[in-house]
Order: C-alpha cells, then sequence, then structure tokens
C-alpha cells in the first residue's frame, strides 16, 4: 500500500511538472539588444525564457553607450539577440569585453537589406512580413538551444505568426483608405524604408538612416522646398529623436504635424506601444488619420 502511494506521488508530482511553467531559475537567459526584439523573444519562448533588454524602452540603439551591467548580462546569457545590418555598432566590443560565452543570434538573416548610400537600412522590423523572418530565426535559436522545449518555442511562433499575418492584412487594408496622392509624408530619420517597400507610403527624412547624423542647413532646406512642391499632408514627430527639427519644418510649411511615430523603440507598459503589435497599430492609426483628413 505504501509502495502504491509513493508511486502514486510521483506521477503527480511528474505531472504537475509537466504542467507548471518553468521555474525561474530553469530559464533560459536571453538578452535582446533593443525593445523590439525582446518584445519577439517574448513571444516566441515564453516562460521557458527570461529575456533581458540592453536597450529598453523609448531607448535609441543608434546612439547607446553601454554599461558595465550590460557586459554582465551578456557574460550570464546563452543567447544574445541581435538585429544585425550595422544597428548595433556598439555591440561586438561589448560582447568582447563581457568574456561570455553566448550564442550570438542574428535575427535580420535571410532578408535582404535595403541600401541606402553606402549604408544598409537596419530597420527591417518595419515591415511585418520581415518581423515574420525574425520570428523564424529566434524560434530555431531557441529550439537549438534548449531542444527539450523545441515543440513549445514552435507552436509559440506559430501561434505569434498568425497574429503578424492579421496585423499585415490590416495595414494593407488601412493603407488603401488613404488617397494615393496623399501617401507622401516626413520623418525624423530614415527609419520606414521598408515599410514604405511593403506598404506603398513614401517616407521622406532629414537624417539619414541613423539619429547620430545630424542634417545640414541644405538639406533640411531642399525637403522644406520638396514639402511645399508635392503638396505633403504631414509631418511626424518619432518618440526617440528631437522634435524641434520636425516642428520647425511644419512651422515653416504649414504643414500639420500628424502625431509621434514608433521606429526603433517601443514604450513601457502604460504607453501607446508596449509591444511590437502595438507599435504598427499605433503607427498605422497615426498616418492613416492625418492623410485621409
Amino acid at each position: 500500500m505504501r509502495k502504491s502511494c509513493v508511486l502514486l506521488l510521483c506521477a503527480v508530482t511528474s505531472l504537475i511538472t509537466a504542467i507548471l511553467p518553468a521555474r525561474a531559475q530553469d530559464r533560459i537567459d536571453v538578452v535582446a539588444s533593443f525593445s523590439i526584439l525582446g518584445d519577439l523573444v517574448r513571444n516566441v519562448g515564453g516562460e521557458r525564457v527570461a529575456v533581458t533588454t540592453l536597450v529598453g524602452p523609448n531607448g535609441d540603439a543608434h546612439v547607446y553607450t553601454p554599461t558595465p551591467r550590460d557586459a554582465k548580462k551578456i557574460a550570464d546569457a546563452k543567447l544574445v539577440v541581435i538585429n544585425g545590418l550595422g544597428f548595433e555598432g556598439w555591440l561586438p566590443r561589448l560582447v568582447k569585453s563581457s568574456g561570455g560565452k553566448a550564442v550570438i543570434v542574428t535575427a535580420t538573416q535571410g532578408i535582404a537589406p535595403r541600401k541606402l548610400d553606402s549604408h544598409e537600412d537596419p530597420h527591417a522590423w518595419q515591415s511585418v512580413g520581415n518581423a515574420k523572418v525574425y520570428v523564424a530565426n529566434i524560434r530555431d535559436a531557441l529550439a537549438k538551444a534548449d531542444p527539450a522545449g523545441a515543440d513549445i518555442y514552435k507552436a509559440n511562433a506559430e501561434a505569434y505568426l498568425a497574429k503578424l499575418t492579421a496585423l499585415d492584412s490590416d495595414v494593407k487594408a488601412a493603407i488603401a483608405t488613404i488617397p494615393a496622392a496623399h501617401r507622401k509624408v516626413i520623418s525624423t530619420h530614415d527609419a520606414f524604408g521598408y515599410f514604405a517597400a511593403a506598404y506603398g507610403i513614401e517616407f521622406i527624412a532629414p537624417q539619414g538612416v541613423s539619429t547620430d547624423s545630424e542634417p545640414s542647413a541644405k538639406d533640411i532646406a531642399v525637403i522644406i522646398t520638396q514639402l511645399k512642391i508635392s503638396k505633403i499632408p504631414a509631418v511626424f514627430l518619432e518618440n526617440i529623436a528631437d522634435p524641434r527639427l520636425m516642428r520647425r519644418i511644419a512651422a515653416e510649411t504649414g504643414a500639420k504635424i500628424g502625431g509621434t511615430l514608433f521606429s526603433d523603440s517601443l514604450t513601457a507598459e502604460n504607453g501607446d506601444a508596449p509591444t511590437y503589435i502595438d507599435m504598427v497599430r499605433h503607427n498605422i492609426k497615426a498616418l492613416t488619420s492625418a492623410l485621409t483628413s
């Protein structure tokens, strides 16, 4: 009788262990370079991963300065998920200085980069189709690092990819409501090239692909002239950029400020874009509201 009870107790314990979320100490430590990647990793990894981000909400990865604490995070990680395409120029030195043995996962692997002058545009996540590639790369990396959780990562990824497919359709439907002649906007830096290519809105930016570049007076004058000639209906602020330049352009041209777009960073939980899907939906709502009115 006692033996039967012990066997029953062991069976129940095993069942409970299987269905409960992974304990904190059993989770895989994953570092994501910035907030958008962090959200994608959490959606795929679920309870089996412990995710930390280096560049947090409303942070600008273009000009980020790593800290000793960041080196410690990487030293303790099993995986480090990066965007690549030159986005995190400060990261290789940080990884080297950490002395860790984390596997580096490049989320943009397999995406054809958009070229801009002599640079590659790193903002590939702005196309939802590209975000699906990110998710697949993250899924495969997690499964390789944690084979026991491969089925969970696959299921999580499939569920999230279905949401992204629906999101992509919603964006295209929203863009279709904007008159073709109105599908032009001014944004702070060139972060929406992949969005433009995927969805047919033209973005003009006084800054290049990185916010650490300063536009010249000539660049600004050209954009002001173009805005007046093309009758571009709206200019947009960005959550990671100084708004003064765009307010100046709006004041000198009479264009309205259409709102704030989220380009390189999510917001905190209480903000307008705490997740990638929230970010895309916020942006498309701001665009359609400004360009259809």
